[in-house]
This record gives C-alpha cells, structure tokens and sequence, in this order.
C-alpha cells in the first residue's frame, strides 16, 4: 500500500498501524508515512528489532516446513498480518499441495490486502475475528467448514500474543487454543522478549500505545508458561534464529544472533 492507495473506510490512516509497522521492518511496501516515522522510532531505540522481524517471519516459514513434512494438513494462522513472502499457504502447499489454511485477523487492512491477494488460491480462506474472543474463532462456521477438529491440525500464534494486554488474560486465551488441539495436533508460537534488552521495552511499549495496537514484551518463564503441557520439539524454546535453521546462512545467523529478542517454539499434543 502506498500513501496513494485506498483503503477501507473504517481505517485510520494517521494511527501508526502495528501491521504496517512489521510489514516496514519486513521491508515490505503495505505501509503509509506514519507506520514508517513510527517504525524508525523503534529502531531508533533497538535497532536489532528489524532484523528480529525478518529472523521471526523465516522462522514461521520453517515452522510450517516442519509441520507439512511431519504429516499436518490443517493450519490455522491466528493474527496473520499483512501478506508478503513466503506465506503459511504457501509453504505448506510446497510441500502438500492440498493442504487446508485459514488465516484469522481482526485487522481491516489485513483483511482487505488478504482477500485481495488470497483470491483464487487453492484451500486457502481468511476470516475476519479476534483472537481476545477464542470461541469466535473455533466456532466461526468458515473455520469449521473447512477444518477437521477431529484430525491433527497446527495454530499458528506467531508475533501475535503480544499484542494481548495483561487485562486480555494471555495465558486463559492461549489455554483455551491449546486445548483444541486434537492429539497429534501441533501449537506454534513466538513472542517478544524483554529480557534481552530491558532499557529498550519501555520506550518502545509507548511508542506502540501511540499506535493502534499496544504491545507488551514479556520475560522468557511467562512465554515458556504458554505452551502449557504440550512436548516442545527439539529445540525448544529459543531465539527464532535458532529454531531448526536450515541452510548454512541460517546456522551462520543463529550462532552470530544469540540474543533473543524472539522466543519461538512449536509444541506437540499427545
């Protein structure tokens, strides 16, 4: 999206929108002139930010590389954002082609590019819900149309529960799409960190309630706290360089970044 672009109607364009803020990080063009002197305010402050970004969308697209060749059919990507590169649907159909994904956002903006976009795509649909509202989403009757509950299937929360505030109840939401998980079914997740660097969370915390969406970095105990009972694969929950890099760029990228300004993990239900 440029500053030229429509958008929906209901969108505040002079608001520094969380979406478009990653989407700029990502070096993505779907942002306007607020999301991106918001962003470089951010990277003003932590730097390391953008390239966290960047490190966490490839580590989605290792996640569902994994999944699809462990036998997951079924992908639901909660928070979805902005489509760029290397989609969940994209992925996974590279491995199965007829695998089923449904994208969820409660964003306007995401919504319209993903319709867009999605069109014409192959057992891909998005639905408009929010994840503070669990049942929403499990109950939506898209979403149940065309997921089994009763066959193994992924959630996907990537970037996303970090945007829930301590009065949204993260852990009770996050339990309550763990426990949909049918056995064999798999539960991704990576959320900002603030352990790495402290002095950073609280100016970059205003700048993002200055936006539409507040975010909230929490300590590495409270995120492993939210994959429950589930297994962790190996290995782990770690910096989202480190999660089962693949190419010898990516090992060389997760030896070098160490710091986790990301913590990501893909557990299993048995």
């Amino acid at each position: 999206m440029t500053d030229r672009d429509e958008a929906p109607k209901s969108v505040d364009l002079s608001t520094p929108n969380a979406a478009r803020m990653y989407d700029y990080f990502l070096g993505g063009k779907d942002n306007l002139a607020p999301d991106r002197a918001a962003a470089e305010m951010v990277l003003g402050i932590a730097p390391q930010i953008r390239f966290a970004a960047q490190q966490n969308r490839a580590f989605l697209g290792r996640a569902v590389r994994y999944l699809a060749e462990a036998g997951i059919r079924q992908f639901l990507d909660i928070g979805t954002g902005l489509p760029t590169q290397n989609n969940v649907h994209q992925v996974a159909h590279s491995v199965v082609p007829d695998a089923s994904v449904v994208y969820v956002d409660n964003d306007p903006v995401v919504l319209a590019h993903g319709r867009a976009i999605l069109a014409g795509a192959r057992n891909v649909h998005i639905v408009q819900a929010d994840l503070r509202r669990p049942e929403e989403i499990l109950e939506n009757p898209e979403v149940r149309e065309r997921l089994d509950f009763d066959r193994p299937i992924a959630i996907l929360l990537v970037a996303i529960v970090h945007f829930l505030q301590d009065a949204d109840d993260p852990e009770k939401v996050v339990t309550r799409f763990r426990d949909a998980l049918p056995p064999g079914g798999y539960f991704v997740l990576s959320h900002v960190c603030g352990d790495a660097l402290p002095e950073a969370v609280e100016p970059v915390t205003e700048i993002y309630r200055r936006s539409s969406t507040p975010i909230i970095a929490r300590g590495t105990e409270r995120i492993r706290g939210l994959f429950g009972d589930l297994d962790l694969v190996e290995p782990g929950l770690v910096n989202v360089s480190a999660w089962r890099p693949d190419t010898v760029e990516s090992k060389r990228i997760a030896e070098r970044y160490a710091q986790s300004y990301f913590l990501a993990g893909v557990a299993r239900k048995h």
